[in-house]
């Protein structure tokens, strides 16, 4: 750089010099020091022609200046002649003016007074030095004497220090100076022109001063350049070197017009040259083509010195701005590369599971590219500094270490990633070793679960069930782990603490299997050799259990004894002595030990398929956030998004951000709290049953995210989303996740409660499961019902969604005409029936149209049925799947067919629970308006149960108002009391069982029936209201006013009954409670004489009540 600043330097001392010795010519040329006038100056006094330089010399050189005839000179005023005789004397060079000047005064046609004023003048004003002066005289006689006389007599008064000499003729003229060195008018032969001599002298003073003006200027640039402070920034020096290089051109410019004005002038003064190449310039021509000549010179001397200036400082500008990029550049690479460091060293997890480890391998493979990238352009940085300091760059001390520093952290980042790669490599080795493992194992507790014991106590059997452990024990290969040391040293770079205890976790596994596997094969290997007659178990018979259609909960008790007893049984083992024993209590207990650690490892098996499917769910909804919901706020992703897609990303994406937080935060960490025991996973399930609700919320706005998808599936923001992220699948995969997984808890839940039946959290694990299935239940409802259209009112006032679903529909209307009833029964209705607390619905399912959720049904609303105000029938005549639902004292009767009979039952079931709500609801705010008339049928004696909740007010009811029963299917009646001004009006409730239709009904009527059609009726599950003590066995004992239910039939024609008020259950015998059937002609009775207590009870549902209005009843 020194060497650099240096010829820079010499550069501009040589253009200065240079320039100084232009400017010291031209002064010399045009002797500006001694007289400052030009020709542009006194032009007009020098065309008046009264004296003049003829280029003569004489013969020592000195310069000729010729005073022609000028009648008029007297006329001419001294600043005039004082002028023009100043600026002829500056003409001619230095040398030959120090001679002296030869003036040449022709005054032959004037007097003697022209001649005496002209000498005068020239005594007294002759700016230079004078050698001689050579008068013509007047040439007529009188003149000419006159001269000559007082020319001597006056001579002291011109006070010339040179002689005057007074000339006759021209030939005495050319005796003192040569006639090629006069002009014509002098008798010589020199060609003069006056005004080519002025242009002649203009052109090239005005040549000398624009060369003279250029030489400033560039010397005022040169200095300007020298002294310019090179900037720092890329854009001051570009606009710098701009500005210099605009600078520069015009200067070029204005050199290269000031040598084609000089080389013109030079033409010009060569033209007679040219025009006759034997003409002989004079001394004056001479000169002023050598002043050219020189001036010219210079100026070329002069260009060539500032192009070579301009070049050196040009290269420097070039070099600051090559520098300014380098350290802009060295900069962005230097932030990139200290930005991939800090992001390669995020990369420290090993995952928690194969598919996390992948996962984050994926992502550290994907930014390989960008890391690929910040090398690369580091090392073509590095080599662009290489070559500025190859071409003796001015800044190389610092370009230099920078060059250094890049390929050092270059180096740094790359053997960083391959590292880091390795790393990730090595654990995702490990992961995949764990999950073989893991899989083997499971594999072998689902080979030891599922092999039957039974079979097994025989031979071939044994034989059979030892093969495949073998089979499996020989399939172990790379699946099984070696020791933990072998493991702790090969991965000991990536097991950290959790790694190392998932590590441990399944060599744990690993050896519980295998220490299973040992006590099999044990005990099949002795079965196998000694065979002797076995003990078949006995299983528990299932009959006796099919006929009720309920589960008591004795009844359950005694399933859940049977089957641990099935549980325990032991495969046969050989004893010392030889005999095989089935049901030592030695055996027995370690069968049932093993046994409950098959199913400790099932549960562990199923709580891990948890935790790391949960794992993995929150990790896909971090990446569906990150890689699509943040990228559309975005403003580089901003132009790929569409206009439908704009300010949409709360309809896309639903409450996913809720869902993500929900279980990171808190599900997550709460469910890894139960690792140890997957038993009791169902608390956490219950304890966070109302914030797993938000799915519903999810799970509305699905269809309008699925259409928004479908409208922008193919925009390039969501490919080039898909791109980053590197996704097989399209995010609308991704957005089904949250109702997978919230379907996937029920299938883990039901998982879970197989394998911890008689545990302690079985119970939570079963209620964990029923709210989940509730859940996914009141989404498919809430689904169903948002579709509904055409309801004019709000659905929320018809209470909670109970059930719903499809049907076909038959109407039968009274005050119809016949023929509307005829065709009905042949042409059924489709329609969705919406079950809700206080209404049933009845819609019309729309044709379904569209791809996915798009393809959602929708709903047209037909008919709506309040539920204080109808009746139905269980049974309807010909088909086991059909029930009739009736208003208005069946003047409006739908016939409704179900899919299936069980189908059927379960509607059926829910409506009867609806109405039995009702009629309960009604019974407390009858008792509470009138406590005193609540009416109860007498004791009846032998122990006698009645079953009515108040005595009817048969006779009370008009005959108009009395509906007889269709012949062979008497109908079972209950409505609920409808409000009629201040009271209600009169409703009775009645039962009529057949074995052909059972059912609720709004008859106004009271129940028609005798004992004889009582006495064939059959009893049926329901509840009753206990109407006197009884005092039975320790089981079951009720007092009067107590609620029961009869739960089931059971055998031997026993009915379970069970208190409602004290959760008790006992058995009665049903022949008892049909004897007590014919004795009541107002109710269906049961009579139980099992105990010694006998007790009245009334049904609420399936038995026959009559109610009396209400507005019957005084408080």
């Amino acid at each position: 750089m020194i060497l650099w600043m240096k010829t820079q330097d010499m550069a501009l001392g040589e253009l200065l010099e240079r320039l100084k010795t232009v400017i010291k010519t031209i002064d010399e040329i045009m002797q500006l020091d001694n007289s400052p006038l030009r020709a542009t100056d006194i032009t007009p006094d020098l065309r008046k022609r009264f004296a003049f330089l003829s280029g003569g010399r004489g013969d020592n050189g000195s310069p000729i200046i010729v005073f022609p005839e000028f009648p008029s000179f007297g006329e001419i005023t001294d600043r005039e002649f004082h002028n023009v005789l100043t600026y002829l004397t500056s003409v001619p060079s230095l040398s030959p003016t120090e001679v002296g000047f030869i003036l040449v005064i022709d005054r032959r046609q004037d007097r003697w007074a022209a001649v005496k004023g002209t000498l005068l003048r020239i005594a007294g004003a002759f700016p230079g030095n004078l050698q001689l002066v050579l008068v013509l005289r007047p040439t007529t006689l009188l003149q000419r004497t006159l001269s000559d006389i007082l020319f001597k007599m006056n001579k002291d008064e011109f006070k010339m220090k040179v002689p005057v000499i007074m000339l006759s003729s021209l030939t005495e003229l050319h005796s003192y100076i040569d006639r090629s060195q006069l002009t014509q008018e002098l008798g010589g032969t020199q060609e003069y022109c006056h005004e080519k001599w002025i242009s002649h002298r203009t052109a090239i003073e005005g040549f000398a001063l624009m060369v003279k003006k250029m030489a400033q200027t560039l010397q005022s640039f040169g200095m300007e350049l020298a002294e310019t402070e090179l900037p720092n920034e890329i854009q001051a020096t570009t606009t710098l070197l701009n500005t210099h290089t605009s600078k520069k051109n015009k200067m070029k410019d204005d050199l290269l017009v000031t040598l084609g004005q000089g080389s013109q002038l030079l033409e010009s003064i060569n033209e007679p040259v040219v025009r006759d190449p034997d003409h002989n310039m004079n001394q004056d021509e001479l000169e002023n083509l050598a002043t050219v000549q020189r001036l010219l010179s210079q100026l070329d001397e002069t260009e060539r010195a500032f192009d070579e200036f301009w070049v050196r400082h040009q290269t420097k500008l070039d070099q600051c701005l090559q520098l300014c990029h380098f350290e802009h550049n060295y900069k962005e690479v230097n932030a990139l590369l200290n930005q991939v460091a800090e992001k390669l060293s995020t990369f420290s997890e090993v995952g928690i599971s194969p598919a996390h480890a992948d996962h984050i391998f994926n992502e550290l493979t994907t930014y390989e590219k960008k890391v690929c990238e910040v090398v690369d352009r580091a090392a073509a940085l590095a080599h662009e500094g290489d070559e500025l300091v190859q071409h003796s760059h001015y800044s190389e001390e610092s370009i230099q270490p920078k060059c250094s520093d890049l390929r050092s952290a270059s180096e740094n980042v790359s053997n960083n990633f391959k590292a880091k790669k390795a790393h990730l490599l090595k654990a995702l080795e490990l992961h995949h070793h764990l999950e073989r493992a893991t899989k083997w194992c499971d594999e072998g507790i689902y080979l030891l679960a599922s092999q039957p014991v039974d079979k097994c106590q025989s031979h071939e059997g044994a034989e059979l069930a030892l093969k495949e452990l073998e089979r499996h024990l020989d399939n172990s290969g790379q699946n099984q782990l070696t020791d933990l040391s072998g493991i702790g040293s090969e991965y000991e770079a990536v097991l950290n603490p959790q790694f190392r205890d998932q590590v441990e976790k399944v060599f744990q596994k690993q050896t519980s299997m295998l220490e299973m596997f040992d006590k099999r094969r044990v005990s099949l290997k002795k079965l196998a050799a000694k065979q002797t007659r076995p003990v078949q178990p006995v299983a528990p018979r299932p009959e006796a259990f099919i006929k009720s259609p309920l589960t008591s909960p004795a009844h359950k008790v005694q399933q859940e004894r049977i089957s641990e007893v099935d549980s325990c049984t032991t495969i046969i083992c050989e004893t010392g002595n030889g005999q095989l024993l089935n049901g030592d209590s030695t055996s027995r207990h370690a069968s049932l030990s093993e046994e409950e650690e098959n199913l400790a490892v099932l549960r562990r098996h199923v709580m891990n398929e948890l935790l790391e499917t949960e794992r993995a769910y929150v990790e896909e909804l971090l990446c569906v956030l990150q890689g699509y919901a943040s990228e559309m706020d975005n403003p580089a992703m901003a132009p790929l998004i569409p206009t439908p897609l704009q300010n949409k990303k709360e309809i896309l994406f639903g409450n996913m951000p809720e869902i993500y937080h929900f279980h990171k935060r808190t599900f997550l960490r709460e469910l890894e709290l139960y690792t140890d025991c997957p038993e009791l996973v169902g608390r956490c399930f219950l304890e966070r049953m109302t914030d797993l609700q938000i799915y519903e919320k999810y799970c509305h706005n699905k269809p309008r995210s699925e259409s928004l998808w479908r409208q922008c599936s193919d925009c390039a923001f969501f490919q080039e989303c898909q791109k980053k992220l590197e996704h097989k699948l399209g995010l609308d995969s991704y957005l089904l996740k949250p109702v997978q997984r919230i379907t996937k808890y029920q299938l883990l839940l039901k998982e879970m409660l197989k394998y911890s039946k008689g545990c302690e959290g079985a119970e939570d694990l079963q209620d964990a499961l029923t709210s989940i299935v509730g859940i996914l239940k009141a989404v498919n409802d809430s689904m169903h019902l948002i579709a509904i259209t055409g309801y004019e009112g709000n659905l929320s006032e018809l209470g909670k969604l109970l059930m719903q679903g499809s049907f076909s529909v038959w109407t039968e209307h009274k005050k119809g005409h016949a023929k509307v009833k005829d065709l009905a029964r042949f042409k059924p209705m489709q329609r969705h029936l919406f079950l809700h607390e206080k209404a049933l619905l009845f819609c019309k399912r729309r044709e379904e149209n569209g791809e996915g959720y798009e393809k959602a049904p929708s709903y047209s609303f037909k008919q709506s049925l309040s539920m204080n105000a109808i009746g139905f029938t269980e049974n309807a005549k010909g088909d086991n799947k059909k029930f009739e639902i009736w208003s208005n004292s069946r003047e409006e009767v739908y016939i409704v067919q179900a899919p299936t009979a069980e189908v059927k039952t379960v509607w059926v079931n829910e409506i009867r629970k609806v109405l039995t709500t009702q009629l309960e609801a009604c019974r407390e705010a009858r008792q509470q308006r009138a406590p005193d008339h609540v009416f109860q049928f007498p004791p009846v004696t032998g122990g006698a149960v009645s079953l009515s909740p108040f005595k009817t007010g048969q006779k009370s009811l008009k005959k108009g108002e009395e509906r007889k029963a269709e012949p062979g299917s008497p109908d079972v009646n209950c409505s609920s009391p409808k409000p009629a001004g201040k009271g209600w009006n009169k409703a009775s409730m009645s039962l009529n069982t057949s074995e052909e239709q059972d059912g609720y009904s709004s008859a106004e009527d009271p129940l028609n029936s005798d004992n004889e059609d009582d006495a064939d009726k059959k009893l049926c599950v329901g509840k009753y209201i206990v109407n006197i003590d009884l005092n039975g066995s320790e089981d079951l004992s009720m007092k009067s006013g107590d609620m029961v239910q009869l739960v089931r039939e059971g055998e031997d024609k026993q009915w379970l009954v069970r208190n409602l008020s004290t959760s008790k259950e006992g058995w009665i015998a049903a022949s008892n409670l049909i004897s007590l059937v014919k004795k009541s002609k107002s109710c269906q009775s049961l009579n139980s004489s099992e105990g010694s207590g006998s007790g009245n009870l009334s049904t609420s549902s399936s038995c026959s009540e009559t109610y009396t209005g209400f507005s019957d009843l005084k408080p």
